[in-house]
């Protein structure tokens, strides 16, 4: 909405051409309009103060504060949202449903050791293991693969691994392990709605599938780092990447205000065809300048790039298109991956989305297999 007041106008017009750049919580950085430099905005005992002249000989609030403060506000409706919390299954006894049980001995096997549990009101013994059932290996070992896994070891790597801790499985195993819960989790975690920001990122990277170059498209949260959405083609400039712009708009609930992306004309037709409106003001605001001698630069998602090609350099290449690799470095990414940027935390939980539980692995598995909608399915694609 436009405000009356003109210095309140042109703050809100700075914050949206991507004028504002933080620094740390209470510095900021803002483009003057009237020149190619920048004006410092800190925040003092009484609030925010500006280095423009119209702040410092004029004493008024000038619309380098205003631009921060709309960016404030912003980033902070994103964080006060409520969190979903995800809690790690309780115990309880699987056929009376009483909570009064007792570790009961452990069953062996030669993947590992099992836990058991005895009902302290109808006497049974039983072992919990959602999610992992018929599964020989414990689900410490599985997530553990996983975990190794994704943060860079190879398949034959934490085959060695779990051979030292006395699991004897083979790096078919692991693989086939990544393919049945990936499938489960990216399901599930794509029926949580992130509370990301305004501002979206979209970039390209391109992969050597079978020798032959592939691209994939993926849809990023400024704020957050949420990585919303992913689609993989054949082409960079040509492909057509509506499928990711919709996918991106029906998992966080709607569309941003602002994106940016490269100057490939692929990214503008979709944004023409899939948040086009009639209406001016809610019309997404596509940003393209940028280079690396631009305005605006897309280092967030260059980064998000970087961990997807340290992953594919240890595999050398994908196998295809469907491998439930590239699900599971989006998993990996938004689930269970700390951030500098975001102060060591994940971007689920920047999003709002809590994971509980000494192994989040685990807490997200048991509240995939509980979910009504997971597709439990079985099949495993090849890498």
């Amino acid at each position: 909405m436009q405000s009356d007041n003109p210095r309140e106008a042109k703050g809100e017009a700075i914050a949206n051409e991507m004028g504002v750049r933080r620094i740390s919580d209470d510095f900021y950085k803002v483009k003057s309009q009237s020149g190619d430099f920048e004006y410092d905005v800190r925040m003092g005992e009484f609030g925010w103060l500006c280095a423009c002249p119209d702040s410092t000989y004029r004493g008024s609030k000038c619309k380098h504060t205003w631009a921060v403060e709309i960016s404030f506000r912003l980033r902070e409706a994103v964080r006060a949202v409520v969190p979903k919390i995800l809690k790690p299954l309780g115990l309880f006894c699987k056929f009376c449903g009483a909570d009064g049980i007792k570790k009961d001995a452990l069953r062996h096997n030669k993947y590992g050791d099992i836990q058991r549990y005895a009902c302290k009101v109808c006497g049974k013994r039983f072992s919990v293991n959602v999610g992992f059932e018929r599964m020989k290996a414990t689900p410490q070992t599985i997530t553990s693969a996983m975990q190794l896994y994704f943060t860079g070891e190879s398949l034959r790597s934490v085959k060695k691994f779990l051979k030292l801790q006395g699991v004897n499985v083979s790096h078919v195993a692991v693989y086939k392990w990544i393919g049945k819960y990936v499938g489960l989790m990216n399901e599930y975690a794509n029926s949580l709605t992130p509370s990301v920001s305004d501002k979206w990122r979209t970039d390209e990277i391109y992969l050597k599938m079978r020798g032959n170059t592939k691209y994939l498209f993926a849809m990023m949260d400024d704020e957050t780092r949420f990585w919303i959405a992913q689609q993989v083609a054949d082409n960079k400039g040509i492909s057509d990447v509506r499928p990711l712009f919709r996918q991106a708009a029906e998992i966080a609930g709607k569309k941003p205000k602002v994106l940016i992306s490269d100057g490939a004309y692929n990214f503008a037709t979709a944004n023409r065809k899939e948040w086009w409106t009639h209406h001016k003001g809610d019309r997404v605001r596509h940003v393209r300048d940028i280079r690396f001698g631009g305005e605006v630069h897309n280092n967030k998602m260059e980064r998000m790039n970087g961990e997807i090609r340290d992953r594919e350099k240890v595999m050398r290449s994908l196998k295809n298109p469907q491998t439930p690799i590239l699900k599971g470095l989006q998993v990996y990414h938004n689930l269970f991956r700390p951030h500098e940027g975001l102060k060591g935390k994940t971007p689920a939980q920047v999003a709002g989305i809590q994971i509980e539980g000494e192994n989040p692995w685990l807490t997200v598995i048991q509240n995939a297999v509980q979910h009504p909608t997971v597709n439990r399915g079985s099949d495993h694609p090849k890498t």
